[in-house]
């Protein structure tokens, strides 16, 4: 029995590690960004994780945009109305089809036409009772312009109440590059989950994770990643999840560093990727 036992806790020693998937805006390789038909795809194709980005609409609800200023390429609509989401009314905002043509980086994008852009309380709403995968809420914002967010206190209690609406406080990590949302949702919030994005090391991972408020996960873009910071950072107990990995050399690459999860515009191929090497 001692043998046997031995044995078999050499072998749990031995398995590989399993890497979540996140699917970025939905997913963006087969269909319009940050939609529900995006988010659908990444929940069937087997995503861990749906990551989408939320701004604020003038009539102060949170909608699911990257952009803070609607980009006609992704969402057509009315010549007249300004672009700003934050001089748009929810009832403006769903007057743009954001589905009307694939995008061309993306040539096995498939077009949607009529596609609207979701509220976070949509997005919540009819997709939370589909399984048990995770949230990745992106707080958008753009220092250069501050009147297109609420400020930031304002900002992270909007998202909280509508993350506590709904009973995900477990399901959710909330993830910004402004690292004044994430002090402010830290300060209300410090059990929720939060992650800091960014493209420059600064002074090294350990210290990004103290700027931004004593996050549990690290979000750096891809290239910055080296199996060095990956354990320095586990180590400190943070989680790494890079961005954005389309490209198996990527994957691979990232793979081999011990990330945890990796975000991805091809949820799909990613979660073959990973099978095929039984890491998912």
């Amino acid at each position: 029995m001692l043998l046997i036992a031995i044995s078999l806790g050499a072998q749990t020693a031995r398995a590989p590690k399993r890497i979540l998937v996140e699917g970025h805006r939905g997913a963006r390789w087969a269909m319009p960004e940050n939609t529900i038909p995006a988010f659908r795809h990444a929940i069937k194709v087997g995503a861990d994780v749906l990551e989408l980005d939320v701004g604020v609409t003038k009539d102060n609800v949170l909608v699911v945009s990257h952009d803070l200023e609607i980009k006609p390429a992704i969402c057509k609509g009315p010549a007249a109305f300004p672009r700003a989401i934050r001089q748009l009314t929810l009832a403006q905002i769903k007057q743009f089809d954001c589905g009307w043509m694939k995008n061309p980086d993306f040539p096995e994008q498939q077009a949607i036409p009529g596609t609207r852009m979701p509220t976070l309380a949509e997005v919540f709403r009819e997709l939370a009772p589909l399984g048990s995968f995770r949230f990745n809420v992106e707080m958008k914002s753009n220092p250069a312009k501050p009147e297109l967010t609420p400020p930031p206190d304002e900002f992270a209690r909007m998202v909280l109440a509508e993350i506590r609406k709904f009973k995900l406080e477990k399901r959710v990590v909330v993830q910004s590059f402004d690292f004044s949302l994430l002090r402010a949702l830290g300060r209300i919030a410090p059990k929720l989950s939060r992650a800091a994005l960014f493209s420059a090391k600064g002074d090294g991972f350990l210290a990004i994770a103290k700027e931004a408020g004593g996050v549990d996960v690290l979000s750096p873009q891809l290239r910055l990643v080296t199996p060095e910071n990956v354990r320095e950072a586990h180590a400190a107990g943070l989680t790494v999840v890079p961005w954005t990995a389309n490209q198996p050399e990527e994957w691979q690459t990232l793979i081999d560093a011990g990330v945890d999860a990796i975000i991805t515009d091809h949820p799909e191929g990613l979660v073959q990727y990973l099978k095929a090497r039984n890491l998912h």
